[in-house]
């Protein structure tokens, strides 16, 4: 299913990455609240956004998250979407007795306490291997069902983040199937994380169209590709009628040897689009699209 006009995601901050790769990386609530202002001004309608202590270490801290939403809607209108995904460090890590690390499902959670529109549901299990850590990111059809059911209660529109085709032929689509979401369905297929997601893929334009092709009825598709896979991925996105998501979460450069801010990303993309004689939504549009409440 294709959207008439393009949804432009921006991911400024992500779980994992860090100021000492790309110090235009933004991590603390100012910082985040300018920068998805900024990107808001290029062309950005969705802000996925991560949450960070003080000391730039990953959290879903609900107060933290509260901090920044607040401080994004007295600059800008942009929808607000909150991870449940957490990050790579910090409150979302539970030392395990075998030496390995799990993900904190009950803080992944807490990600929805802080009044976002959308947030992103993360129906799988997988390993993420960061740095001399492995992660146990456990997310059983049991968890993924509470996790809806939250999502339902709170009133927040799941935006549904797989990154493989197994992802969504399994949970996605059956808690879809179940009634959990209300169509049109956002799913965001994140393709390039296969060096540090056991589970994760490789971005490929072969491998996207048969991910789109797995698609449940009524879907909106956005593709988010890692590093290099950025520029070409979203570019062939665009081509083929979805929606991207650009920013520093997922890409610090914007070409070779060139680190890049969240603006910058999103400048480029909503140009190409353009070039493509394609139209770029509003925050407002984009609420109408997905099926939001409009904010007056």
């Amino acid at each position: 299913m294709a959207t008439s006009k393009v949804i432009v995601t921006v991911a400024p901050t992500g779980g994992m990455a860090s100021k000492q790769a790309n110090p235009n990386l933004p991590t603390q609530p100012e910082e985040i609240a300018e920068s998805v202002a900024k990107s808001c001004k290029e062309g950005a309608a969705i802000a996925a956004l991560h949450a960070r202590r003080p000391d730039d270490q990953a959290t879903c801290n609900a107060e933290i998250y509260r901090r920044i939403n607040g401080l994004i809607r007295e600059r800008c209108d942009i929808v607000i979407n909150n991870s449940t995904g957490g990050g790579s460090s910090g409150d979302m890590l539970l030392p395990r007795p075998d030496g390995m690390f799990e993900s904190n499902f009950e803080e992944r959670l807490k990600g929805l306490d802080a009044g976002a529109e959308m947030a992103t549901l993360d129906g799988f299990t997988a390993v993420d291997v960061f740095g001399d850590k492995e992660i146990l990111v456990v997310t059983t059809p049991s968890r993924c069902e509470a996790m809806a059911k939250r999502f339902q209660e709170r009133g927040i529109k799941p935006e549904w983040e797989v990154f493989n085709p197994a992802h969504i032929i399994q949970d996605v689509t059956r808690l879809i199937q179940k009634g959990y979401d209300k169509p049109p369905y956002y799913i965001n297929m994140v393709l390039g994380t296969d060096r540090n997601f056991q589970g994760g893929m490789p971005y490929s334009h072969d491998l996207l169209t048969a991910m789109i092709r797995l698609l449940p009825p009524q879907s909106i598709w956005c593709l988010s590709a890692i590093g290099p896979a950025q520029l070409p991925g979203t570019t062939q996105a665009l081509l083929m009628g979805g929606n991207v998501r650009v920013g520093l979460e997922d890409n610090n450069y914007y070409s070779r040897g060139v680190l890049a801010t969240n603006e910058m990303l999103v400048a480029r993309t909503v140009r190409i689009a353009k070039e493509l004689n394609l139209e770029i939504a509003s925050p407002a549009e984009a609420r109408e699209i997905l099926g939001l409440s409009p904010r007056h």
